[in-house]
């Protein structure tokens, strides 16, 4: 983005931008909020925001994608009180505020390039951008995990979307050329090498264009299934169940709902583990497809978050040489991934544009990505 955005919106220039990035998530869907396992890695498309400070006690938020700008008082916010984009925006001057740093006023112009709706993080994209740029204008100190504890309550508590961290964690602590292990229990995390670009691969992301919702409640009642089976099963969460004591805990849950998503949990966390291990051991990427089309399945038939376009996007991907493919993010719409060799990048992309063609769908966008940079300020 240039400086004339925010020249064109409040005739003055931006004292300064930060950039942070949508993510794919490799494996581990649906995992963070039950304490689980993920893997994700940062896009090549994000969000920048530009920032000035004021001195009146007012946000002034423009977006380039959007012809609606806010104005609003600090004292004003209040969960729910701004909709739309500018929510995500605003709820993380919130958040800050709620954190107990004081917020003067600002003027921010945003650009992305996530395309909303994708299941490609464009909120946390959003939110870290905001973030990392009031904390650099303001010098607030933040920490990484300060600034993913901002963003996330802009999305939870603010505009009222009850993810879990997954997705501004991968936002800001992501690299080049490497995926984000998370433990969502304990929060630690580690950099695990996925050198596509050295393998002779690339990660094509296929937005199918079936914009899914996550506020619409289907997300949240993922959410309470899960709560209750682990309840029920006398854990805390249902990451205290092992891949040994699957069979077991499936015995004792009566309800068929319940039991499917439990053993969507539970062998999506192995999935992950395992993924790492043969990330970390015999490096070759390759050797995770199995995994990412187990993962699709289950997700696909045991956690139901699947739709017709993205098992067309998997499938095709499959049958035209991929070495692995899945829907990523939390589902009902959005994005698939494929794992395939960089000479049959342009065969896969051509068999899943026709099958969606054929099938008299909306076309996808599909991009070839490598893992990218997390949330940085633009001149560094």
């Amino acid at each position: 983005m240039s400086d004339d955005a925010f020249e064109a919106a409040y005739g003055r220039p931006a004292e300064l931008a930060w950039h942070a990035p949508g993510r794919v998530n490799i494996i581990g869907e649906h995992t963070d909020y039950n304490d689980g396992f993920a893997l994700p890695a940062a896009l090549p498309l994000g969000v920048t925001a530009q920032v000035a400070a004021r001195d009146d006690g007012v946000i002034r938020a423009s977006s380039v994608q959007d012809d609606d700008a806010v104005t609003v008082p600090i004292v004003d916010l209040a969960p729910g009180s701004v909709q739309g984009w500018a929510g995500y925006v605003v709820g993380v001057i919130w958040a800050f505020r709620e954190a107990g740093h004081h917020m003067p006023g600002l003027d921010i112009v945003v650009d992305g390039s996530v395309p909303i709706g994708s299941g490609l993080s464009s909120s946390a994209a959003l939110e870290c951008a905001v973030a990392g740029a009031v904390d650099d204008l303001f010098g607030l100190g933040s920490t990484p995990a300060d600034l993913i504890t901002v963003a996330r309550r802009a999305e939870n508590d603010y505009v009222g979307v009850p993810t879990g961290a997954l997705d501004q964690s991968a936002s800001v602590l992501c690299r080049e050329a490497e995926a984000l292990f998370i433990d969502f229990r304990s929060m630690d995390t580690r950099r695990v090498p996925l050198d596509l670009d050295g393998a002779g691969l690339r990660l094509l992301v296929i937005d199918t264009q079936a914009r899914h919702q996550l506020a619409d409640g289907e997300y949240a009642k993922r959410r309470a299934e899960c709560a209750r089976a682990a309840e029920l099963l006398g854990v805390p969460m249902l990451r205290d169940i092992d891949d040994d004591g699957l069979a077991g805990a499936l015995e004792r849950l009566t309800d068929p709902v319940l039991r499917r998503r439990a053993r969507h949990i539970v062998t999506e966390n192995a999935r992950t583990l395992q993924t790492v291990r043969v990330l970390e051991g015999q490096g070759d990427p390759r050797a995770i497809g199995a995994l990412l089309l187990a993962s699709h399945v289950s997700l696909r038939d045991d956690f139901e978050v699947s739709c017709r376009e993205l098992d067309l996007a998997v499938s095709t991907a499959m049958d035209t040489g991929a070495h692995g493919a899945r829907m990523t993010g939390g589902g009902f719409g959005g994005s698939a991934i494929a794992l395939v060799d960089d000479t049959d990048t342009d065969a896969v992309t051509d068999a899943v544009q026709g099958a969606f063609a054929e099938a008299e769908l909306t076309a996808p966008v599909i991009f070839a990505m490598q893992p990218a940079r997390g949330a940085h300020r633009c001149d560094e």
